[in-house]
């Protein structure tokens, strides 16, 4: 029997006379956890799918991984217990259909099994060992279905997995908790449902602390503590299935109006400042969180953790320590570093972490390439043709990225800048450009807007503290994927949180970024999908790129070593600079920024370069070279010489699988145009492209591809109308690529040359037949040339 006459005929049954979908609450799913990687032109990798995972109360119990009767019983383990990791059961099967083979991902336990489990002996083997009250708990919270909103809302496995271990732990008593999920990945819908099933369960510290008999009724009240008002927004409504009465959004003017903050309702949102304004009955400031009794809140969530909450020393942390009694629950998504070890020293180790890296590959987040630009003016030394505007340049120094904009301002060097990324970018595409200060996010602003084809007067806006309401609005609006104006927002600090455009296709850095928290912060701006949306891109003009080689970028950090130039730790260098070159001077006094104008005619001198970065298969930057060397040593793997890719590449369906392989080897669209650009070969076929990298084959261009074929195809097609046809598809082919050979390209080809799929028909016959000219005739356009061989260098 092959694998699936052994799951109806051998599996199937067993599971069912276990009560496997038979006993009330248990079902047996085949269940896709990842749906792949993107690879470009709306393809991905190969999704990842589980034979059978059982549910029982609402919890995941295991996976079974199913082969073919003759195969061993334990040739599907390892699947089993990669697929039973990531969905966090605690069991994992393997089977054949005649044996099985069981392991406890808990304590590695090993061993063959005689049958199937029933769910209630599964849930006795999986939480049968738990204390009382743990016990009582859990079963509590799994009585409570998530809250999935008509169906709308399914989880994917990583939030499933990241709830369950949240309640788990509270359960268990544990108050101090930690969830590390990367950007993107939803961890405001993973607060709702941990605080749905709260709720409904009507778990509460009083009835936490007493005995399972003697828990208490009384509802949860919860609080949702954010640090800006665009998160507590978002997330007020994202707990929309709350009843209306239960949500209360608190806010400074409402606790003027009433003279203290409001206690009527069971889950509240706000920011940190609002906590911390306030007044007594004389007038003197007296924070607001103090009109809650220290144990008022149950539960209390606090997103993007690590940006001063849980710091020692900051102002917040009085909040965090007056509500100690109640169970506090942190989101962040960076994971422990030196800048960020208060969060991770006050909340302890993540009961659950998801990160960048696991969410690109499964297909939950768009991945990115990185464009890099260099000029002749990246960094400065004073040119007495120069003038200067205002200050005191120092003319024995190099001025460096660091310093623009906080030290020294040249506004033709930030012109270049916008008219290099704006070339670079389709300008009808959402962009958030990240700027030094909010100054120089106005200077952007206003460079953008001068050089847009755009006629809108707010297709780009400034969005930073200064702007105020006005700004607020202007992020709304942009998050709106429905709206397209406006398309651009510069800003400097504000936009690094917040923002869930999920249609935001290039990042722009115009300023250094020298935390790893916030560089995969600002990542994150555009990790989120978006139909179309094969990846983003990075325009980096700061080396940022520079973080990727970070060997702990997307993980936990070793200990971190003093800087060897100043010995410190952390390094205290660039802040020292940017002390000095933001303002700051010796003895308080504010020293004026210098302000440059280059001699006429200078800015049309800057000279610039751009490249495309190339990450490897683990995500790390790599060269062109070590790119190009790892291509020549994969390629052997698809096709063994000239002959064989030729034949590959002459046909659209085995062109497309070669492609699809090189797209999952690493080697993309976006990859191979680069390559192409790196060897001269952009008006290549990309044939000639990969025969010049395997095999040293001299390429030519498309032009003289579809020039050198021309005889033999209308040799071959002698009647008019077909030639006709081939010569109009030669065209398309000479001028964008051989994207315009493939299968899904006839339809659009017929239409742009006769008007109407129908109209074609009547000059050149059925569609069968069209196909057939339109895919022959492409064994003539790469069949080997005359002398073959002769183009070898």
């Amino acid at each position: 029997m092959n694998e699936a006459q052994t799951r109806a005929e051998l599996i199937d049954p067993v599971l069912t006379a276990a009560g496997w979908g038979e006993t009330p609450g248990s079902h047996v799913s085949r269940e896709e956890i990842a749906p792949g990687r993107l690879r470009g032109a709306g393809g991905r990798d190969k999704s990842i799918i589980a034979d059978y995972v059982l549910t029982y109360k609402n919890q995941k119990l295991a996976v079974i991984e199913a082969k073919r009767e003759s195969a061993e019983v334990t040739e599907g383990l390892a699947q089993a217990k990669r697929y039973a990791e990531k969905l966090q059961t605690p069991f994992a099967f393997s089977t054949n259909g005649r044996g099985l083979y069981r392991v406890d991902m808990r304590n590695g336990d090993e061993r063959e099994v005689s049958g199937y489990p029933t769910p209630q002996e599964l849930w006795e083997a999986a939480f049968g060992a738990r204390e009382a009250r743990e016990k009582y708990w859990h079963g509590k919270f799994a009585e409570v279905p998530l809250e999935q909103r008509g169906g709308q809302w399914t989880p994917r496995y990583y939030q499933h997995a990241a709830i369950a271990r949240a309640l788990d732990a509270i359960a268990s008593g544990k108050n101090r908790i930690l969830l590390t999920m990367a950007t993107g990945t939803g961890k405001t819908a993973i607060a709702f449902q941990i605080a749905w099933k709260l709720y409904q369960s009507r778990w509460n510290l009083a009835a936490w602390k007493a005995e399972p008999d003697g828990a208490q009724s009384r509802r949860p009240r919860i609080l949702f503590l954010a640090d800006r008002n665009i998160l507590a927004d978002q997330a007020f409504n994202e707990f929309s299935a709350f009843p209306e009465d239960a949500l209360v959004r608190i806010k400074p003017d409402e606790i003027r109006s009433r003279g203290r903050a409001p206690t009527n309702g069971s889950v509240f949102f706000t920011i940190f400042q609002t906590f911390m304004t306030g007044a007594d009955e004389d007038g003197n400031p007296q924070p607001s969180f103090g009109d809650y009794s220290p144990d008022f809140f149950d539960f209390i969530v606090i997103d993007e953790c690590h940006r001063g909450g849980a710091d020692e020393e900051s102002r917040w942390r009085e909040i965090m320590e007056h509500f100690a009694p109640a169970v506090q629950l942190g989101l962040t998504a960076t994971p422990r570093r030196e800048d960020n070890r208060d969060t991770y020293r006050y909340f302890g180790e993540p009961v659950y972490v998801y990160s960048l890296k696991a969410g690109i590959n499964d297909g939950f987040l768009t991945p990115f390439r990185v464009k890099r630009y260099a000029t002749t003016i990246d960094d400065y030394i004073y040119d007495r043709s120069d003038q200067v505007l205002e200050g005191t340049v120092d003319d024995t120094k190099v001025y460096e990225e660091g310093e623009f904009n906080h030290s020294i301002q040249i506004k033709e060097r930030e012109k270049v800048r916008v008219e290099l990324f704006m070339k670079e970018i389709r300008q009808n595409e959402k962009t958030l450009v990240f700027c030094a200060t909010q100054q120089h996010a106005l200077i952007v602003r206003d460079f953008i807007n001068q050089v847009k084809d755009s006629g809108d007067p707010d297709y780009c806006v400034r969005v930073t503290s200064d702007d105020g309401e006005a700004g607020e609005q202007h992020l709304r609006v942009f998050r709106d994927n429905e709206k397209t104006i406006p398309t651009i927002l510069t800003s400097s600090r504000k936009l690094s949180t917040g923002v869930d455009a999920r249609n935001v296709r290039n990042i722009v850095l115009m300023r250094r970024v020298n935390s790893m928290i916030e560089f995969k912060q600002i990542i994150g701006r555009g990790t989120r999908l978006f139909d179309g949306k094969d990846y983003f891109t990075v325009h980096d003009f700061v080396r940022a790129y520079e973080h990727f080689s970070d060997p702990e970028w997307d993980g936990e950090p070793e200990e971190i070593a003093a800087c060897e130039r100043c010995g410190n730790t952390p390094c205290t260098c660039e802040v020292a600079r940017r002390g000095g070159g933001a303002g700051g001077a010796p003895g308080g006094e504010k020293r004026k920024m210098v302000k440059i104008q280059l001699a006429e005619g200078k800015e049309r001198t800057i000279q610039h370069m751009t490249a495309n970065i190339f990450f490897g298969s683990d995500g790390k930057p790599m060269s062109a070279r070590d790119f190009i060397a790892q291509l020549y040593g994969d390629l052997p793997l698809l096709f063994a010489d000239e002959d064989a890719l030729r034949k590959l590449w002459s046909h659209p369906n085995t062109r497309q699988k070669l492609l699809q392989e090189l797209a999952e080897n690493g080697y993309g669209g976006a990859q191979l145009a680069e390559l192409a650009r790196l060897v001269n070969c952009e008006k290549s076929d990309l044939f000639d492209v990969l025969a010049y990298v395997a095999f040293a084959l001299k390429p030519i261009s498309r032009r003289e591809r579809a020039d050198g074929s021309r005889e033999i195809i209308r040799a071959n097609y002698d009647n008019y109308q077909q030639r006709e046809f081939l010569d109009f598809v030669l065209g398309h082919y000479t001028k964008q690529g051989v994207g315009e050979l493939a299968n899904e390209k006839l339809p659009q080809l017929l239409r742009l040359k006769y008007g109407s799929v129908a109209d074609a028909r009547q000059e050149l016959g059925e569609i069968d037949a069209i196909r057939g000219v339109f895919t022959g005739f492409q064994r003539h356009l790469y069949g080997a040339p005359p002398g073959k061989g002769a183009r070898r260098d």
